[in-house]
């Protein structure tokens, strides 16, 4: 008799849609798995599915769950807030008829757009919210004047702003022309409208400011308005970035 909340390896590989049972075997046998940082290759092992990290070729296999996750690209001028108490355009009209109660993970200002995670995993949600876990976000902004070349260096070194000194990780010009800039940066810190302060306070105030990568998450093309589930492997790399 299995032990309570043990199960066969391949039956999870099977049931998180890695493989059929048969070719979870042979991954097995090949070496391509592993639990807790260990290759496995005997067929009759079992594991924890919640509490044992499992990878094939690399990757995380996230564990069975009753919780959504979800990516949406917001539109600018909807508040970041389920309800909004002035009857402004909120994220409700996007999850309408979905049967989970979900909330969002950190916010965009109103008028920038891109990616939002949306759960109803409060754990996941306060880790990726978490300033300890320094979660990575990259943002393309348009910006007023021509940046000059040594913007990235001023911004990585560190600016200082009313509430402290804030910099950004890395910092590409995109394009340059008519008195605008195309920018690209990553910053890892959380404070209010941090982006579009450093920007300003450099001398070039944010024209449109799009969010295009969370974590290991990235927008890609998913048109603006539009919501979809994250892929396996999309669950898998989210874990993997605050250790859950």
């Amino acid at each position: 008799m299995e032990d309570s909340g043990e199960i066969r390896l391949q039956k999870v590989l099977a049931q998180a849609g890695v493989a059929s049972r048969r070719r979870s075997e042979e991954l097995m046998a090949s070496g391509r798995v592993e639990v807790n940082g260990e290759i496995v290759t005997r067929l009759g092992i079992r594991v924890d599915p919640l509490r044992d990290v499992i990878r094939v070729d690399g990757r995380r296999v996230p564990p069975p769950t009753e919780h959504a996750y979800l990516m949406l690209n917001k539109p600018r001028g909807v508040v970041s807030t389920m309800s909004d108490e002035q009857g402004r355009p909120d994220l409700q009209q996007f999850v309408d008829g979905r049967p989970e109660r979900l909330f969002h993970v950190g916010r965009l200002d109103t008028d920038t757009s891109g990616l939002l995670i949306l759960t109803n995993d409060g754990d996941l949600a306060h880790r990726l919210a978490h300033p300890s876990f320094e979660i990575t976000k990259t943002y393309v902004a348009l910006v007023q004047g021509q940046v000059p070349s040594g913007l990235g260096r001023r911004l990585r070194e560190g600016v200082e702003l009313e509430d402290g000194p804030a910099r950004v990780d890395r910092f590409t010009v995109r394009d340059r022309g008519r008195g605008r800039s195309l920018v690209e940066l990553d910053i890892h810190i959380g404070r209010n409208r941090i982006v579009r302060r450093l920007l300003d306070e450099v001398g070039h105030p944010v024209i449109e400011l799009t969010r295009t990568a969370f974590g290991p998450l990235r927008l890609g093309d998913l048109k603006v308005g539009a919501l979809r589930d994250l892929s396996r492997d999309e669950r898998g790399d989210l874990f993997d970035s605050v250790g859950a």
